[in-house]
């Protein structure tokens, strides 16, 4: 029988900022994420074999291996296990695939770069099954966060995969049950600013979520109904030492900081200087209590407020990576300032989600 192989699929997604919940999400706390004007793109074609060969020019690497053989061989082995995902749902593929993955995201900076080709190569696949499915963005997002989270037991949320999945602004709340609301605030323009620092997002992911789930442990000996949803400042934290009690009061303050933020970008008007001073009041108790900013972060956004930006925080795990800056005003000045300290700055916007091109 003569296979017709189909045209090449070109499908792009976007990187993402998280304007309020940091290392919020994996505690089961709401985030309030938007996806940005930058953009990871695969394009491929079917095979006549069963071999996928994945390009990866911006890394200079080139990845292959057979359909007949979808054991992980190395951490984080997120081309396959997206395809085994893919399988649980019931695709099939009879055929490889040939790729390559391109992307303006900054890599390893705490902007999703990672989710943004996950979410592109399921969304790839869905189109290029034996029996080709169309998912919905929010599909395509749970999917995504199975075969980057769940697949390999990792600490994070499901923040990033639903927002580069769904696109622009959304609220995300995923306990007791999985809620995505999409905000149409009238936002203006962001600067990002990336570091160029490694980071380690792994560690750090663990190291937050790890001493927080303890704390938590140690309430619930006392008063098992304790959670990170209903913690006050009425509760009772005799239990744990000085260290202990900064890290939930810090816990608490960003999961309060949330819903203010939420209540105004539900506004017809958006109140630009309140978010900004909200940003910034975040970034303080992510610097000050998980400790996850670097001096060169600090002198970027110490620059960003000096040349008029609204208000900044730390993008993403921390420890290096990138900030960003709320400038909708002067986002070419904030831009400029950022440089002049060592930073690489983009001028970014909401954005749509994951794409057919």
């Amino acid at each position: 029988m003569n296979t017709q192989i189909p045209k090449h699929l070109e499908i792009s997604t976007p990187g993402r900022i998280c304007l309020f919940g940091e290392h919020q999400d994996y505690l089961g706390l709401p985030v309030i994420a938007m996806a940005i004007s930058l953009r990871g793109k695969i394009k491929g074609q079917k095979r006549e074999d069963k071999t996928i060969i994945l390009h990866k020019p911006d890394l200079g690497e080139t990845e292959s291996f057979s359909l007949n053989d979808l054991n992980y061989t190395k951490p984080r082995d997120y081309f396959k296990s997206g395809i085994n995902v893919c399988q649980l749902e019931g695709l099939t593929f009879s055929s490889g695939f040939e790729c390559e993955f391109t992307s303006e995201i900054p890599i390893r900076a705490g902007t999703s770069s990672s989710s943004a080709i996950i979410v592109s190569w399921i969304h790839f696949l869905s189109l290029m099954a034996d029996e080709p499915v169309v998912w919905d963005q929010q599909k395509i997002g749970e999917l995504a966060y199975k075969a980057e989270v769940t697949q390999f037991n990792e600490p994070g949320g499901m923040m990033d995969q639903y927002s580069v999945a769904i696109g622009r602004l959304i609220y995300l709340e995923s306990e007791p049950t999985l809620s995505v609301q999409s905000l149409n605030p009238n936002l203006g323009a962001f600067v990002l600013g990336d570091s160029c620092e490694p980071k380690d997002t792994m560690g750090i992911l663990s190291f937050c979520r790890d001493s927080r789930l303890d704390i938590i442990r140690k309430l619930k000996v006392k008063n098992p109904n304790a959670s990170v949803h209903n913690l006050d400042e009425n509760a009772d934290l005799s239990d744990l030492n000085g260290e202990e009690k900064k890290i939930i009061h810090g816990t608490m303050q960003n999961r309060d900081l949330l819903k203010k933020a939420l209540t105004e970008l539900e506004k017809d008007e958006t109140n630009h200087e309140l978010i900004g001073a909200l940003l910034t009041e975040h970034h303080t108790v992510l610097r000050d209590i998980l400790k996850v900013s670097t001096p060169k972060i600090e002198s970027m956004l110490n620059v960003a407020l000096e040349a008029g930006a609204m208000g900044g925080k730390i993008s993403g795990s921390g420890g290096g990576g990138c900030m960003f800056a709320y400038a909708p005003g002067n986002s070419d000045e904030v831009a400029e300032a950022i440089e002049k300290v060592g930073g690489e700055a983009y001028v970014v916007t909401s954005d749509k989600g994951t794409i057919l091109n």
